[in-house]
C-alpha cells in the first residue's frame, strides 16, 4: 500500500501543480473580480448539484462492486456498473432540464449578492457548464472501477487534459470573450472522461446499455448511498452558505475564498486524497473478510503519515499566508486588496487542515465497513456548527470569519468520527497515535520558528519572494532532521526502506 501510495502522491503532485497553475492563470487575467466570481459560481453549481449524488454513488460503488465480484462473478459486477451509468444519465438529464428552466433562481441561491451584469454572466455561464453533470457522474464511476482494479494512475492523469483545456480556455477568453471560460470548462470534463477509455478497455470493460431499477445490487448501493448523499449534501450546503455570505461581504469575496481553498486542497489533494484513494479498496476487502486487525493497522499508519505532512504545512501556511498568496497570485489583475482578502481566508482555512484531512480518511473507514450513517450524522452536526459560526464570525472577521468557521466545524467533526470509530472497532492505538502527533507538532513548531527567523533576516537584503523560498527550504530541512531523531515508527519504516533501496542501488 505504501509503495502504491508513494507513486500516487508523486503523480498527484505533478497534476496538482498543473491544476494550481490553472488557478494562477485565472487570477492573472481576471483577479478577484465580478467575472471570476460569476465563473466560479457557474462551476460550483453543477459540481455541487451532482456531488450530492456522484460522491454517494462512487463511495458506495467500490464496496458493493467488490462484494458482487467476490460472491458472484466479474460479468455480473460489470452489468451492475453499466446499470449505475444508466441511472446517472437519467438523473443528469433531469438536472439539466430543471437548471435551464430555473437558472436565475439557482444562481441567486448560490450567490445572493449577484446583481446586474454579474448575475447575467453567471446565468449564461451556468447554462453552459451544467451540461457537464453527465460527465461528472460517468467520471466518478469509471475512476472508482479502475481503482478496484488497482489502477490509480489513469484517474490521476485525467487532470492533464482537464487542466490544459481549462488553461487554454482562460487564455483564449481574454482575447475572444469571457464565455469561452464556460465552454472550456465543459470541454475539460468531457476530455477527462475520454482519457479513461483506453484504461477501461485494458481492463476488458465495455459499456452496454442497462437500466434495471429492480436489480438487487443497485438497490443495495442506493441504500448505502443515501446517507453518503445526505452527508455530502451537508458539506455542499456549508460551501453554499460560505459563498452566499461571501457574495454579500465584498466584490471578489467568492474568488478570494476559492483561491485560498485551492491552496488548502493543493496540500490535501496531494497527500490526504491520495492515501484515502489507495487504502479504500484495500480496507473494503479487509472488511468483507472481517480482518479488523489489518484495518486498525491501516488506520494508525494513515493518520500518522498524514500528520507528518499536514501539521508542518499548517504551521508554515499560517506564518506565511500573505507572502504565499503574493508569491503565487500577486500579478496581473490580482491587486493588493485581492491579496489581503485571499491571505485572510488562507490563514483561517489553514487552521482546519488537520481536521479536513482526518475527516476525509476516517470517513473512508466507515464506508468500507458499510456504515454510511455515522459520517452523515456527524456531517449534519458539523453543518449546524459551521452555519452558526459563519453568521457570528463573518461579522467580526469578514471573509476570514467564513474560513475560520469552516475550519472549526471540520476539526470538531473529525474528532467525533474518531470517537465513533473507536466505539465501532475497538482501540486502534490512539495512545501511540497521540504521542506521534505531539512529536510531529513539536518538530513543526521548531521548523516554523527557524523558517520565520530566516525570512525576517533575509528580507533585509533579498526580495520577499526569494526570502520566502529560502525560508521554506530552511524550514523543510530542519523539520526532516528533527523528525528523524524523534523515533516515530512510520518515519523509521520509511527511512529504513530508503536505506534498503539505496543499498541495493549501490550493490
Amino acid at each position: 500500500m505504501k509503495r502504491i501510495a508513494s507513486l500516487v502522491i508523486l503523480l498527484t503532485i505533478s497534476s496538482k501543480i498543473l491544476g494550481f497553475f490553472r488557478e494562477i492563470i485565472l487570477s492573472y487575467f481576471y483577479g478577484a473580480s465580478s467575472i471570476s466570481d460569476a465563473f466560479l459560481i457557474s462551476l460550483t453549481i453543477p459540481g455541487t448539484i451532482f456531488a450530492f449524488i456522484g460522491v454517494g454513488i462512487s463511495t458506495s460503488f467500490i464496496p458493493v462492486y467488490t462484494k458482487v465480484k467476490s460472491t458472484e462473478d466479474e460479468e455480473t459486477a460489470k452489468d451492475f456498473m453499466n446499470n449505475i451509468i444508466g441511472l446517472i444519465s437519467l438523473l443528469a438529464t433531469g438536472i439539466v432540464i430543471l437548471t435551464f428552466f430555473f437558472t436565475e433562481e439557482l444562481v441567486k441561491i448560490f450567490a445572493i449578492g449577484f446583481q446586474g451584469d454579474t448575475l447575467s454572466i453567471a446565468i449564461t455561464f451556468t447554462r453552459i457548464s451544467i451540461l457537464g453533470v453527465y460527465f461528472y457522474g460517468i467520471n466518478y464511476i469509471f475512476s472508482s472501477f479502475l481503482n478496484t482494479k488497482n489502477n490509480f494512475i489513469a484517474p490521476i492523469l485525467t487532470t492533464i487534459p482537464f487542466n490544459i483545456t481549462s488553461i487554454l480556455a482562460v487564455i483564449l477568453s481574454s482575447f475572444f470573450g469571457e464565455y469561452l471560460l464556460a465552454i472550456g470548462s465543459l470541454l475539460a470534463i468531457i476530455f477527462q472522461v475520454i482519457f479513461l477509455i483506453p484504461a477501461l478497455r485494458k481492463k476488458n470493460y465495455r459499456f452496454k446499455i442497462r437500466f434495471d431499477l429492480k436489480n438487487k445490487h443497485l438497490k443495495t448501493m442506493i441504500l448505502m448511498s443515501l446517507p453518503v448523499i445526505l452527508g455530502t449534501s451537508v458539506n455542499q450546503i456549508n460551501s453554499l452558505v460560505d459563498r452566499t455570505l461571501a457574495s454579500t461581504l465584498a466584490v471578489g469575496g467568492i474568488s478570494a475564498l476559492n483561491y485560498a481553498s485551492r491552496l488548502n486542497h493543493f496540500i490535501l489533494g496531494i497527500f490526504v486524497t491520495s492515501i484515502a484513494t489507495v487504502i479504500f479498496p484495500s480496507i473494503s476487502a479487509m472488511s468483507i473478510s472481517n480482518d479488523y486487525k489489518s484495518i486498525k493497522t491501516s488506520l494508525a499508519e494513515s493518520v500518522t503519515i498524514i500528520s507528518l505532512i499536514i501539521i508542518p504545512a499548517t504551521i508554515g501556511s499560517m506564518l506565511f499566508s500573505k507572502q504565499i498568496v503574493a508569491f503565487l497570485f500577486g500579478r496581473g489583475a490580482f491587486d493588493y486588496e485581492a491579496i489581503n482578502l485571499t491571505a485572510s481566508a488562507l490563514f483561517y482555512y489553514t487552521l482546519g487542515l488537520v481536521g479536513f484531512g482526518m475527516r476525509e480518511v476516517i470517513s473512508k473507514f466507515f464506508y468500507a465497513l458499510h456504515d454510511t450513517k455515522t459520517p452523515m450524522i456527524n456531517a449534519v452536526i458539523g453543518m449546524v456548527v459551521n452555519i452558526i459560526l459563519n453568521i457570528i464570525l463573518s461579522r467580526y472577521l469578514g471573509i476570514g470569519g467564513l474560513a475560520l468557521a469552516t475550519s472549526i466545524a471540520a476539526t470538531f467533526t473529525s474528532a467525533l468520527l474518531f470517537i465513533n470509530l473507536r466505539k465501532k472497532i475497538g482501540p486502534f492505538g490512539m495512545k501511540q497515535i497521540s504521542i506521534s502527533f505531539l512529536k510531529i507538532l513539536f518538530a513543526s513548531s521548531i521548523m516554523g520558528g527557524l523558517a520565520k527567523l530566516s525570512f525576517n533576516y533575509l528580507t533585509v537584503s533579498l526580495s520577499q519572494n526569494l526570502s520566502l523560498l529560502i525560508a521554506i527550504g530552511v524550514g523543510a530541512l530542519s523539520y526532516f532532521v528533527i523528525i528523524y531523531f524523534m523515533k516515530i515508527e512510520d518515519v523509521d519504516v520509511i527511512v529504513g526502506a530508503i536505506k534498503k533501496k539505496l543499498g541495493r542501488g549501490a550493490a
